[in-house]
């Protein structure tokens, strides 16, 4: 079976058909480079024919416009992997830092961002092929364009992906003569280029060019390429069930699960409830219906829907939030549409929950793409705070109210299939695609940003007032998971014990708001939410940290009043023998005299009523004391109040009420008969009472319209309002008695 390019060429004697092939055209170093040409000719060497299946894995394209591949190519070389001097001889101009040129749209910015990364992922395959083709030590041909080897290489790795055909120009577009330049020479040398590709597949025994990477980046391929497409619904405009009624109207049909999806369906995701689930060859359809047009339903990934979820069941009607990190306007508006309904009866103003957002690490740019993605999906619970999160006061005034703090700092995106997407949409570190296009995060990367998210929720967890903290990435790494989320929880516990900070002991790493079945017989993850990357959804981690009381040892009664005792708040008060020894031994004459003395003092005047009527004055003490003993409670277990009005409940009342706290008959006898003697019911077992000192206030008569007392109210009684001063209705019977 021959091999693509072997008919054309072999290995042996492909150098000197390839020189011949170049001499032929007549063209040198020169004029492969700098021949300008607005269009691509139709007379270009046709590609050799070969099984065109096995190039790429990806179906052919039609190719971008020019501007994507010079962005692309300047991604490239500020990104791309330096590899030793004695083992390549392409050469890349020094300058890693060389500005990034704008591109219309966010579909070109992301196609160029990807081509630079799929450009990085074989870098060295394609650095094989252009040493073989290129600088080949008897005629090598682009020894000196450094400048452009990072437009070469990009312009490789897409012309291997078209299966070496030219790319279709479609309307006006922009001309940029270098790009135009390096597409017409590699159509010129094309024969080369697939000899040499052939070659490097002999060497490597390689079936196509997707068996070159490392088994976990053909994984994260596959998976990226099978992803369903997660939208939510956006509340502020619409409702979940209007959104489902409208794709079942426009066709879809609504499944149970993700692994029923399939041509045009949809599910409900089963973490996060305002979240749909379709296929992903249902991206370009949902993108042109009103729904997404009107900002009803938005495409975002599964991870960036978890977060807001989580802090919405765990803030309380009354609350903001606080979110601080690396993500997108769509997780702001997300979070603000979840929490909207949190709102006391609909208010606006101050009683609106509000998502307070720090974007002291922004842009200009980026700050006015927020406000505008904001503005456009109705968000009007949103303030942007220009400080960074570790500047900000813990007391501050502004955040007396935040009850919940978001937290999503940048990490690794090891967990995400499809990072670049991911990376431009969430505002992510895009200087991680080096690593990422090599399947693992370099130490060095990952130390620091494990640093940064240490301080991140070790700020966090300052905020006196705060309740809860969600702590949530998409990294697959522990170290800037469960190691962040326990030592944070570690460390401001010790730092607490030892400034006697009470505040700080009190978070714990709480029970995940969702289910997660992967991590349940582990008692160490057991708290964690962890998703991981599936053909299903991309992965996530998610830890909440909240504020419980301590535990509190429970005291029995005799415990609590012996400590109480110990402490001197209740003098001589003990337990029941102590108290009945004490009742049982004999008053002394100078006790009884000073107890007859103190009750025949008279009363303390009323502060608010001190002019009493003549009738009041001219009253013995001893009948209002017996008044109030009639009226007390037999049962009390101590010290009991006994309430007496100085009239009768006929009469108009502007004096106060008497309250006695009467003592119990072990006083003298003298005492008992003249002042505070009581004839007990027959048949009533009384409990013995005891007080230290009896005591007798009098407190102002309170007299409301409209009020009936109780003893007056009967089935069928109709009462008259009375007016002020004017005398209580009375009942023909309580006339008759009273009179």
């Amino acid at each position: 079976m021959s091999l693509p390019g072997e008919q054309l060429v072999s290995d042996s004697d492909a150098p000197e058909a390839e020189r011949n092939m170049a001499a032929g055209e007549g063209l040198s170093h020169s004029s492969l480079i700098k021949t300008t040409s607005p269009a691509v000719s139709s007379n270009t060497e046709l590609s050799p024919d070969v099984d065109q299946e096995l190039w790429s894995s990806d179906q052919g394209q039609e190719g971008f416009p020019d501007g994507v591949y010079l962005l692309a190519s300047v991604i490239f070389q500020n990104d791309h992997l330096e590899r030793p001097a004695e083992g390549c001889k392409v050469n890349y101009v020094k300058d890693r830092e060389l500005p990034l040129p704008e591109v219309k749209g966010e579909e070109m910015q992301q196609a160029a961002y990807q081509l630079a990364f799929d450009t990085l992922k074989y870098q060295e395959l394609l650095e094989d092929i252009m040493t073989d083709c290129f600088f080949h030590p008897d005629q090598p041909l682009l020894l000196e364009s450094d400048e452009r080897m990072n437009l070469l290489a990009v312009f490789l790795y897409d012309f291997q992906d078209r299966k070496f055909n030219a790319r279709e120009l479609q309307g006006q577009q922009e001309v940029i003569p270098e790009v135009r330049d390096m597409e017409e020479f590699l159509l010129r040398f094309k024969t080369r280029v697939a000899a040499s590709l052939a070659r490097c597949r002999i060497k490597n025994n390689l079936i196509s060019i997707d068996y070159f990477l490392p088994e976990n980046l053909k994984e994260m391929d596959r998976r990226s390429r099978r992803l369903p497409l997660y939208a939510w619904v956006n509340t502020l405009k619409t409702s979940l069930d209007e959104v489902q009624d409208v794709l079942k109207d426009a066709g879809f049909s609504q499944v149970e699960s993700v692994d029923q999806l399939e041509g045009r369906t949809f599910c409900q995701d089963p973490h996060c409830e305002d979240t749909l689930v379709f296929p992903a060859q249902a991206k370009a359809e949902l993108r042109s219906t009103n729904l997404a047009r009107e900002h009803k339903l938005i495409i975002q990934d599964k991870f960036c829907s978890v977060s807001p979820n989580a802090v919405s069941s765990l803030l309380l009607e009354k609350g903001d939030v606080l979110m601080v990190g690396s993500f997108s306007g769509l997780t702001i508006c997300h979070t603000a549409a979840l929490i909207a309904d949190k709102q006391s009866g609909g208010g606006s103003g101050r009683s609106r929950p509000t998502v307070y957002v720090c974007v002291g690490d922004r842009t200009d740019a980026q700050r006015e793409a927020l406000q505008e993605t904001t503005a456009a999906l109705g968000c009007k619970n949103v303030k942007l705070l220009p400080e960074e999160f570790r500047a900000l006061g813990a007391r501050d005034k502004r955040f007396q109210n935040v009850r919940v703090i978001l937290l999503i700092p940048k990490c690794s995106v090891s967990a995400i299939s499809n990072p670049v997407g991911f990376l431009l949409q969430e505002n992510g570190a895009i200087d991680l695609l080096q690593n990422l296009s090599r399947g693992f995060i370099s130490q060095s990367k990952l130390e620091a940003l494990v640093t940064q998210q240490k301080k991140d929720i070790d700020t966090a967890l300052k905020f006196p007032q705060v309740g809860s903290v969600v702590y949530s990435t998409c990294s697959l790494y522990p170290m800037e998971n469960e190691e962040v989320v326990t030592r944070a929880v570690k460390q401001a516990k010790e730092k607490a014990d030892k400034h006697s900070r009470a505040a700080l002991t009190k978070f714990r790493l709480c029970p995940s708001p969702f289910s997660s079945t992967d991590h349940a017989a582990d008692s160490e993850k057991r708290n964690f939410f962890m998703l991981e990357p599936s053909e299903e959804s991309n992965g996530c981690f998610l830890a909440v940290l909240g504020r419980v009381p301590e535990p509190v040892a429970k005291e029995s009664p005799k415990d609590v009043i012996k400590r109480a005792n110990a402490k001197g708040i209740l003098d001589r008060i003990g337990t029941r023998k102590e108290l009945s020894s004490r009742s049982s031994a004999p008053s002394t004459a100078a006790d009884q005299s000073k107890n007859h003395r103190w009750r025949s003092r008279p009363p303390p005047c009323n502060l608010l009523n001190r002019q009493l009527s003549a009738q009041d004055k001219s009253r013995p003490w001893s009948s209002a004391s017996s008044s109030c003993s009639s009226m007390s409670r037999p049962n009390s277990s101590s010290s009991f109040l006994s309430f007496a009005s100085s009239n009768p409940p006929h009469a108009p009342s502007d004096k106060g009420i008497r309250i006695i706290f009467n003592s119990p008959s072990e006083t003298s006898p003298a005492t008992s008969a003249s002042h505070l003697s009581t004839k007990k019911p027959s048949g009533v077992n009384h409990r013995r009472h005891y007080a230290e000192k009896p005591m007798l206030l009098e407190l102002p008569f309170a007299q409301f319209d409209a009020y009936f007392p109780p003893q007056y109210s009967r089935v069928g009684f109709r009462p008259v309002v009375r007016k002020r001063g004017q005398t209580p209705f009375l009942s023909r019977s309580m006339a008759a008695k009273d009179s």
